[in-house]
């Protein structure tokens, strides 16, 4: 079993959509300049998504344009052409950018949440993700309601490997397996990722699990177990899906590092920095 694991930290993208009080992005800037001094890989700093619908997110251009140069890999969610060319017009030189696209494996989350079907959802990112790829962007996609749906319950583990399929059929990308509102069990993780790995290696896959039931930690460990080596966290455990009634956060970076740290399984990622960016992160929120 490999010591190494990488934590894609989501904090000031997924963590910070939920909050109700709109965020200064010079606060969004010195969180992200904090994580980028970690060690951590990945950090999603924002998204290109209509304010209207995530207002949270309508200075993501003005982030990008101000946080310092770093190490890790800036990723930002792209959900169509509107966005990629928001993306496109706000990149900054000499950065190594990753888009990150969704779909969900519950038809009534597609609904809700893009107001359209899953099939539908697929057809709109194929050209995000051809543009993304003549660009020389990384592409890396997130499929939502892996074992629980808040509007179609329980998920058939077969619908979530379609999904997946579904991204993967357009692009090798790596896949993030989110259990959107934090109902799933070491027990329905497993279940699901029986049928990803069929046709998915677990190299290409990472757990976003939300601590809604206090089952994260758990699932993790189930999902080291079956091969998984990267997990998506949340630095103070913030955030939360808009659309996701009963999701209140993502687990949190520092409680996975330290979970990690005294198994034995290395990081790259100072747990003293990110504990600091914790402390930092919970003061925006108040």
């Amino acid at each position: 079993m490999s010591d190494f694991v990488t934590l894609h930290e989501v904090g000031p993208r997924d963590g910070l959509q939920n909050e109700p009080n709109l965020i200064a992005t010079a606060d969004k800037v010195r969180l992200i300049n904090l994580l980028g001094t970690s060690g951590l890989r990945h950090i999603e700093v924002g998204s290109f998504v209509s304010p209207k619908w995530v207002p949270q997110m309508a200075d993501t251009a003005r982030v990008l344009a101000q946080i310092a140069p770093t190490t890790a890999q800036t990723a930002v969610l792209v959900p169509n052409m509107k966005g990629w060319d928001g993306f496109v017009a706000a990149r900054q030189p000499s950065t190594d950018y990753q888009v990150a696209v969704f779909i969900s494996a519950s038809e009534g989350f597609s609904q809700s949440n893009l107001g359209c079907s899953i099939a539908d959802s697929v057809d709109r990112l194929a050209p995000v993700i051809a543009a993304a790829q003549l660009a020389g962007v990384a592409v890396r996609g997130y499929v939502s309601c892996v074992t629980d749906c808040p509007f179609d319950g329980p998920m058939a583990p077969a619908a979530v490997a379609r999904a997946v399929g579904m991204l993967r059929n357009l692009a090798p990308m790596p896949i993030s397996l989110g259990d959107t509102i934090g109902h799933g069990t070491p027990h329905t993780i497993a279940a699901m990722l029986r049928a990803v790995l069929v046709h998915t290696p677990a190299q290409d896959l990472a757990g976003h699990f939300h601590d809604t039931g206090g089952r994260a930690i758990d699932n993790i460990s189930l999902s080291l177990d079956m091969g998984l080596r990267a997990f998506d966290t949340a630095v103070g455990g913030l955030g939360g899906c808009p659309y996701a009634p009963g999701a209140p956060g993502n687990v949190a970076t520092e409680t996975v590092l330290a979970r990690l740290h005294a198994d034995g399984i290395h990081t790259g990622v100072d747990a003293d920095v990110i504990a600091q960016a914790a402390e930092l992160a919970k003061g925006m929120r108040s």
